[in-house]
């Protein structure tokens, strides 16, 4: 919530309402809309993040475990793992883009005073319109997801994820923050595309116009909250993923020996 709100406060829309930061963003959120306001956009978040780490991390590993059967000698060329997450990021979208602009749009409401149902954002929006903005989202997710993947198998050899639980954890913390970091200007452009009235026609146009209006710094807006979300999120996801492919070789396992 804090992030987005951040992202989309620029020197035309900050007339009323303007945030000086993180903290005091949070704050006059809690003062305007209660402690409720910040849970804002929560149940697209809730319905979209399954769908969408689900194919984000099947696909990833389809391709590494291809890629690493393809070399033959039980390891993966580093283009190979960027390869694969960009392939992740590529086929998320599907899922994501829908989520993003809905939980967007709800997040946004309260700024005007108004609290937005998930129907009535979707109905507003349409088929055509839970994809606007697609080419941004895809903009930031697979730089994201290149970045991440490669990063978090390297830390997690590092960290001896496979027998530190600790190690796992830190590894899809670190992998998350920084790639989360990385890709801050896209999404910032992201969002300026996405919300209601947008007043630029395209990625380029959002660029420059920001860049134009605002400065550098624009791009930065919402870079620490959405690192420090990022963080736990990707810790917990991977820590969740890692722990269920070793129960189910367990399984596997198990059921070929009693075959045999």
């Amino acid at each position: 919530m804090v992030k987005t709100r951040l992202q989309n406060q620029s020197k035309a829309s900050a007339a009323g309402l303007r945030y000086s930061g993180p903290i005091d963003c949070f704050r006059k959120i809690v003062a305007a809309e209660g402690v409720g306001g910040l849970y804002q956009g929560l149940k697209p978040n809730l319905l979209g993040v399954a769908p969408e780490k689900s194919i984000k991390l099947a696909f990833n590993d389809m391709f590494r475990e291809a890629f690493t059967a393809r070399n033959g000698d039980g390891t993966i060329r580093l283009w190979q793992e960027m390869v694969s997450g960009a392939s992740a990021g590529f086929f998320q979208v599907s899922a994501t883009n829908p989520m993003e602009i809905v939980k967007l749009r709800m997040q946004l409401a309260g700024e005007s005073g108004q609290r937005a149902s998930l129907g009535e954002t979707v109905g507003a929006l349409g088929l055509r319109g839970v994809y606007k903005g697609t080419a941004a989202t895809l903009l930031r997710d697979v730089p994201f997801s290149i970045v991440f993947f490669p990063l978090f198998a390297h830390l997690k050899r590092a960290f001896n994820g496979n027998d530190s639980l600790l190690g796992l954890v830190a590894a899809g913390a670190i992998s998350g923050s920084v790639a989360a970091g990385s890709v801050t200007p896209c999404d910032v452009v992201k969002t300026r595309l996405q919300v209601v009235g947008s007043k630029y026609t395209g990625i380029g146009h959002a660029a420059s116009t920001i860049l134009r209006e605002e400065g550098p710094s624009a791009f930065l807006k919402g870079l620490v909250p959405r690192m420090t979300v990022q963080a736990p999120l990707f810790g917990i996801t991977m820590f969740c993923f890692d722990m269920l492919k070793r129960r189910l070789a367990d399984m596997e396992e198990r059921e070929e020996a009693a075959r045999r």
